[in-house]
């Protein structure tokens, strides 16, 4: 699948989802069985741990359509780059999405500069670079900076690495930014 076939596949599943017609494909028995002796998603999602936002359901994918990565505030770590390398370059995945979403609460902690608990300050670091770029935005102070968090992680993933490079140079994988409005359950795609 091409990376602009992958998108346009979200896409529809998304507009599915928003107009509440989902179809909830590849759920079956018969999925599950077909699935079990490997994987082959069409792309794969980084996004934040928040429950309300399951990239399977906004997207309405079923099992073996996405591979999905999961963290507070969809930052790129050491271990997420990882996996999302092992998605493009061992499964073929031609598209990598970084979602985040409006009413982040990783984004929230992080642009009211309250003090942190000890385990929450490598989060309100890593976040702090966004929430700087959007100090200025006009709009929600939030979702200004959970908008300026998915572009900065989507240029990490494009620079990371000479893998994920590689096969960005060589078309085989677009790695794109989009934001999931957690009221009308859109999903709004970044320009790149």
């Amino acid at each position: 699948m091409s990376p602009e076939n992958a998108r346009t596949r979200l896409e529809n599943g998304n507009e599915r989802f928003v107009e509440s017609r989902a179809a909830h494909p590849h759920q079956s028995p018969e999925r599950r069985k077909e699935i079990s002796g490997g994987q082959h998603p069409f792309a794969a999602i980084l996004t934040c741990s928040d429950s309300r936002v399951v990239p399977e359901i906004l997207f309405d994918q079923g099992l073996g359509d996405l591979f999905v990565v999961r963290i507070a505030g969809n930052l790129v770590d050491d271990a997420v780059l990882d996996t999302m390398e092992y998605g493009a370059a061992h499964l073929d995945v031609p598209l990598i999405v970084v979602l985040g979403h409006t009413r982040c609460g990783a984004v929230a902690a992080a642009v009211s500069g309250a003090s942190s608990p000890r385990h929450m300050r490598a989060l309100h670091e890593a976040l702090e670079p966004a929430v700087r770029a959007a100090r200025d935005d006009a709009g929600d102070a939030i979702d200004n900076a959970s908008r300026r968090n998915v572009i900065l992680q989507v240029e990490r993933l494009r620079r990371a690495g000479p893998k994920l490079a590689e096969l960005c140079e060589a078309r085989r994988l677009h790695i794109v930014g989009a934001m999931y409005d957690i009221e009308t359950g859109a999903v709004d795609w970044l320009p790149e």
